[in-house]
């Protein structure tokens, strides 16, 4: 199976803890408090399951104690995909308790707890699963995944480079590699991993989110260069819809696009295109709490305050 866009695992609390934690706590209130507990749905959990779209879901739940690992990884996979994180866990569980494929169940908890921003426990899914098969390149990258969220850019670096050693053609791997360059201030590596990106697959950063199981992070505190990079990038394969995205971003997240394209040997021949004027335009309107007044695509109403100026 394939978060962006992308695929990840997660790690578990015993649930005897959990539950003797939560009975402490109940035990010290007031007899008022706990009644109105009681009495309403106590966790985010029991007030999805008050939802029409459990009910249908469960008349459909395959018996744990019954159901082959596969139906029990496939369900887990549904509720996952509906956004009943707890539920399909419970079910993975059940899934690597009948004998299922434990690599990829415990890689998919791994990316639950990962967007469930629980990085410990994501972190000891992953590495439980590269200490089972080393050669597992999805598991390498989402463990890189968890150290570039957790600050550990180098430590992201390394996870990735093993994954895209163990599996080259995988363009969200590179795309991670980059933006973890990125954070480590390697701009020419981070270039050379978006080139190797877009070269296999040109729409991988038009993908959102996280999916499957390979975990996708297109995050970067340098946001804006990160764009301008992409723009470069697009520009070169001649995806000029792309470069415009790219370049839009880069201006909403405060560059002078103007500037640097001008002494930019790629882009300098867009620097003066009306599609550009516009989104510098649009992009001050923005940043100034203001909407987007004027379309890409017919720029002719750019108001003169919105020419260029010579550096």
């Amino acid at each position: 199976m394939r978060l962006v866009p992308a695929r990840t695992i997660a790690i578990e609390i015993p649930l005897a803890c959990s539950f003797a934690l939560c009975v402490f706590a109940a035990s010290s209130l007031p007899p008022r408090i706990i009644a109105q507990n009681l009495s309403s749905p106590s966790s985010a959990r029991e007030r999805m399951h008050q939802s029409d779209q459990w009910k249908e879901i469960q008349l459909h739940l395959p018996d744990p104690a019954t159901a082959t690992p596969q139906a029990l990884e496939q369900q887990a996979d549904i509720l996952r995909a509906r956004r009943f994180p707890d539920d399909a866990m419970d079910f993975y569980k059940s899934a690597l308790a009948r004998g299922g494929n434990v690599p990829s169940i415990l890689n998919k908890l791994g990316l639950i707890e990962l967007e469930m921003k629980n990085l410990k426990l994501a972190r000891a899914y992953f590495q439980r699963v590269v200490k089972i098969s080393r050669k597992d390149a999805e598991a390498w990258n989402n463990l890189g995944a968890v150290e570039f969220l957790d600050g550990a850019s180098g430590s992201a670096v390394s996870d990735y480079k093993r994954a895209i050693k163990l599996e080259k053609h995988e363009a969200v791997f590179h795309a991670n590699l980059a933006t973890a360059y990125f954070e480590t201030k390697d701009y020419g590596g981070a270039r050379r991993e978006l080139a190797a990106a877009l070269k296999i697959d040109p729409q991988v950063f038009d993908q959102q989110g996280i999916g499957g199981i390979t975990a996708h992070v297109l995050s970067s505190e340098e946001r804006a260069r990160f764009s301008f990079e992409m723009a470069k990038l697009y520009a070169q394969n001649g995806l000029e819809e792309q470069m415009l995205h790219s370049l839009a971003t880069a201006s909403e997240s405060g560059m002078d696009v103007q500037r640097e394209m001008r002494h930019d040997a790629i882009l300098g021949k867009f620097a003066m295109d009306p599609r550009v004027l516009v989104l510098v335009h649009n992009a001050q309107l923005m940043r100034a709490g203001h909407a987007a007044a004027i379309s890409t695509s017919s720029p002719a109403a750019l108001p003169a305050s919105a020419k260029p100026v010579a550096d």
